[in-house]
């Protein structure tokens, strides 16, 4: 025979026994049967043929049985063709057993697929997790700020938590309750000598309603005074009162300097006027020589009493003024 019909035939008949052992899993389908596991290797060639991979599923369905659960392998199929992460459920599920959480295959898979990690969601059920705050800073009654930092102690609320809010939730509500805690206490000594009053207060408003966690403990971890807040509340009041003042006396002054130059103008208004009116007296006066109605010692009288008015008005008048 020719070597190379030879070859041709070797490399085809590992070829077809690839192909047969692939959608015949008989090595997975006899490791199910020795766990305990009932599937028939129908089932694994038709999941085969559905794209559902058959280790996946068989490997699962062990895990399940030696465990001590009765997981259904459709459900468990169903979950997998929707994208939900199979290995993830099936330790959740053997770990919430182990902890006697009473979580079951239907609650596993909605967490799951709601983008939740249900593994990691067991484990903080059971080994809680510690949060740290960031500093809030809150102003007591006496005007002095507080500037808290506290550990939160939860714990996964499994039945809340698809549809329940996350960590941030927490925090926003922790930080809420210590500004309103602090915010309310009389004094800032109140607070430094107990702490712990912060911590029953905020405690005790039910923060992880509606969350998926429920709140074991919060704990007051540090406490630092912040700025006289009062104090620098006054003083910017009272630069504000003085800049006001100031703005005001400034329109008053502008109004006087306004009221002034009015004045000043109405004054020179009326000194021109005065002006204008002596202007006429020699007219008048040269009108009533032409016609007859005054004659020259009229004119002389009228000069000698501007004199002597001129010579009283100067004795009346005080040396200093004269001086100045």
């Amino acid at each position: 025979m020719d070597p190379g019909i030879l070859i041709a035939i070797i490399v085809g008949c590992i070829f077809a026994l690839w192909m047969i052992f692939y959608f015949i899993p008989v090595g997975l389908w006899f490791n199910a049967l020795v766990s305990g596991v009932n599937i028939s290797l129908l089932q694994l060639i038709l999941m085969r043929w559905r794209k559902v991979p058959p280790q996946v599923i068989v490997r699962n369905l062990i895990a399940a049985q030696k465990a001590g659960l009765n997981l259904n392998r459709n459900e468990m199929e169903a979950h997998f063709l929707a994208g939900g992460h199979l290995n993830s459920v099936v330790n959740s599920l053997i770990s919430a057993d182990k902890a006697n959480m009473g979580l079951d295959f239907k609650t596993a898979t909605a967490i799951d697929l709601a983008g939740r990690d249900v593994f990691e969601a067991v484990q903080m059920s059971v080994n809680p997790k510690v949060i740290n705050t960031p500093p809030v800073a809150a102003v007591a009654k006496d005007g002095i700020q507080l500037i808290a930092k506290a550990r939160v102690t939860v714990r996964t609320n499994i039945k809340q938590l698809v549809g329940g809010a996350g960590e941030e939730t927490i925090l926003a509500r922790v930080g809420e309750g210590i500004v309103t805690s602090i915010g309310s206490a009389v004094s800032h000594k109140q607070v430094l000598e107990n702490p712990d009053s912060i911590s029953k207060v905020v405690l005790g408003k039910g923060l992880d309603s509606g969350t998926a966690f429920e709140i074991l403990s919060i704990d007051i971890a540090d406490i630092d005074v912040g700025k006289n807040i009062g104090a620098q509340l006054q003083m910017d009041q009272a630069n504000a009162d003085k800049n006001i003042a100031q703005a005001k006396a400034e329109e008053r002054r502008a109004m006087a300097v306004a009221a002034e130059q009015e004045f000043k103008a109405k004054t020179q208004d009326a000194r021109a006027k005065v002006i204008e009116a002596e202007a006429e007296v020699p007219k008048a006066m040269a009108e009533a020589f032409r016609n007859g109605n005054l004659g020259i010692m009229d004119y002389y009288k009228f000069q000698n009493i501007k004199a002597d008015t001129a010579m009283r008005e100067s004795i009346a008048v005080p040396k200093k003024e004269i001086k100045a």
